[in-house]
């Protein structure tokens, strides 16, 4: 039975991520810091998905060595889908925003993904077969004023997880980054951001995830959701730089909580 890893499924996308699979009949891994939400979603699946497996793990994702303590914790499974959804962001003036909690995003959102991406590749290439999905953004294709570091790590996210798709073309292995824009989950309370005042549609975490899989099963190297996303990503192309940085800057201030 083909099992699946979902990092940060707690809350959000990784939920909607843990549903799919239970239904396509693929075991899981539940990862996150929280126990509770996996635990409901466990006896969840207990009795609408009996045949799967479905194992807990709660982990700070974001410590130094959690990477390697989640492989240790996983060596006795064959993971054919590794879901690496965990991460953060943080509004506010760069000088102003806590320091350790910045580098702490780095880590989780960068670091750990890259790092679990690594241990998990080399059993996939020697199989043949495996998906990779890494959550993105939108947000990663240009420089983000008041939350300078979290569209930082996205850009990494976007761009490591693009040449990575193309170095493991015909190896039966594929990397799938998944790039949405604002979506209702917890990620604007933890941010401090109140996302309704942009203006901007707000998508549903379910049909993010949704976009997001399907993507994944078909090998595709990057799915965008939402026409207006693909529509802004066009603009930004074509729009001076300094443009950019001022809209988007003007878009993160009006999103902050008062």
């Amino acid at each position: 039975m083909k099992t699946a890893i979902v990092t940060g499924a707690s809350a959000g996308l990784g939920i909607e991520f843990a549903k799919l699979f239970a239904a396509d009949g693929h075991s899981l891994v539940l990862v996150a810091r929280r126990g509770g939400p996996m635990r409901r979603l466990a006896e969840e699946f207990r009795t609408a998905h009996p045949t799967i497996s479905c194992r807990i793990l709660e982990m700070d994702l974001g410590r130094p060595g959690a990477g390697a303590e989640l492989f240790e914790k996983t060596k006795d499974l064959e993971i054919e889908f590794l879901v690496n959804n965990a991460g953060f962001g943080l509004a506010g003036r760069f000088a102003g925003l806590d320091h350790a909690q910045q580098l702490q995003m780095i880590d989780l959102n960068t670091r750990t993904l890259v790092e679990l991406t690594h241990l998990y590749l080399p059993q996939m290439l020697k199989r043949g077969s495996g998906r990779i999905l890494n959550v993105g953004s939108v947000a990663g294709f240009q420089p983000g004023p008041l939350m300078a570091v979290y569209y930082a790590t996205k850009a990494f996210v976007n761009s490591f997880s693009e040449a990575l798709h193309e170095e493991l073309k015909g190896s039966g292995v594929s990397c799938t980054v998944l790039a949405p824009g604002f979506t209702k989950t917890e990620f604007q309370s933890v941010a401090s951001l109140a996302s309704q005042k942009t203006g901007i549609a707000v998508a549903s975490a379910e049909s993010v995830a949704r976009a997001g899989y399907r993507a994944m099963l078909e090998g595709d190297s990057m799915r965008i959701t939402g026409g207006v996303n693909k529509l802004l990503l066009q603009t930004l192309r074509v729009s001076p730089r300094f443009l950019v940085r001022k809209i988007a800057g003007q878009m993160n201030q009006a999103a902050l909580k008062p």
